[in-house]
């Protein structure tokens, strides 16, 4: 899952960035509203957590103009303004939540959950192909009994690609949404990650999950 942060005050976006790292989201961060503007319209998010008090272009005013374009993403309003006005303002402009400063990293986590599934519309956390499942709420992922342990750009393009089963993804596609928007394209550390993921999940199996189609990406295959 990716997640945009607009939050004018540095140290509190990287402390977001850090805390939100930890728990197998890829993190952007903008740092006033022209910035954040401009990544909502041009990256794909599955959320946005939003600070009302930007330089250059205001929370509301940024929400209003992405919800204009008829960007659907769950956005997530922070602020140090606790007034119902503003509460109500915010939430009439297209925001789908409000978290007043300060706040507890756990209850922002749990607010964050509930959005994302809300999003994807999931009655049944648990992802799957063959018998390797994911479970995206705890991230537990499992090949039959056997529990793996991921790092979390592992997981994080272990999701992906189980969201896409059957699907080439890109090796461009797949480094756009597991890693920040400024990272470099032409590395090969996705290369590696997936060596390493494959090694994990399909070493001692019988079947084969995790396919390489050359000259164009990956996929997860589940057999029919």
């Amino acid at each position: 899952m990716k997640i945009l942060v607009v939050e004018d005050e540095k140290k509190v976006a990287s402390f977001l960035k850090k805390g939100l790292e930890q728990e197998y989201y890829t993190v952007d961060l903008a740092h006033d509203g022209k910035a954040g503007l401009d990544l909502s319209l041009s990256e794909d998010y599955d959320l946005i957590i939003l600070d009302i008090m930007l330089p250059l272009l205001d929370g509301i005013t940024l929400l209003k103009e992405i919800r204009k374009e008829k960007i659907e993403t769950p956005v997530l309003m922070l602020t140090a303004k606790d007034a119902i006005e503003d509460k109500v303002g915010g939430l009439d402009s297209g925001a789908d939540d409000y978290l007043p400063k300060p706040f507890a990293f756990e209850e922002l986590l749990a607010r964050v959950r509930a959005l994302l599934r809300r999003k994807e519309k999931i009655k049944n956390l648990i992802i799957s192909a063959g018998d390797l499942t994911v479970d995206t709420q705890t991230h537990k992922v499992k090949r039959g009994d056997k529990e793996i342990i991921l790092t979390p750009k592992e997981y994080s393009i272990l999701e992906y690609l189980l969201r896409n089963k059957n699907h080439v993804i890109s090796r461009m596609k797949l480094t756009e949404h597991v890693y920040e928007y400024q990272f470099d394209p032409d590395t090969n550390v996705i290369d590696v990650y997936i060596n390493k993921l494959r090694n994990k999940i399909d070493k001692d199996s019988d079947q084969r999950l995790l396919h390489t189609i050359r000259g164009i990406g990956y996929m997860i295959k589940e057999s029919r």
